[in-house]
């Protein structure tokens, strides 16, 4: 049985204590830098529990 997805929210809220703030360098390159592994690791946590929600649901 095929699911449709109407709508998708996604919220992210992400939090830098000073100390890890003042450590990064700030690149003027366009903010392609070194963020891009973060930004993977959110992505990825977002699948996974997109993917733990629909087999949740499937089991209903």
């Amino acid at each position: 049985m095929p699911i449709e997805i109407r709508e998708l929210n996604i919220r992210v809220s992400v939090n830098q204590s000073p100390a890890e703030q003042d450590s990064k360098p700030s690149g003027g390159g366009g903010g392609s830098g070194g963020g891009g592994g973060d930004k993977d690791e959110i992505i990825a946590e977002c699948v996974e529990q997109i993917l733990e929600i629909l087999k949740n649901k499937n089991e209903r």
